[in-house]
């Protein structure tokens, strides 16, 4: 292979390493803002449940349904 072929296979791989590092870069980003939305799914749906809970006890008290 030619010293010029040579240096276009360097150069396209190191675009290509670039890319994969920003890629992951970016994947580490999307992975932590996961968490944080599934920790404040997590805390919604268990205050959702605990507010479900209220209702059917002030129902019961109130005969509004069946105890």
């Amino acid at each position: 292979m030619s010293p010029a072929a040579e240096n276009l296979v360097l150069e396209h791989l190191r675009a290509i390493r670039a890319t994969v590092d920003r890629l992951a870069d970016d994947m580490l980003e999307v992975k932590g803002r996961l968490g944080l939305i599934e920790m404040q799914y997590a805390s919604v749906s268990n205050r959702l449940d605990r507010m479900d809970e209220r209702v059917s006890r002030i129902e019961k008290r109130l005969g509004l349904i069946e105890a």
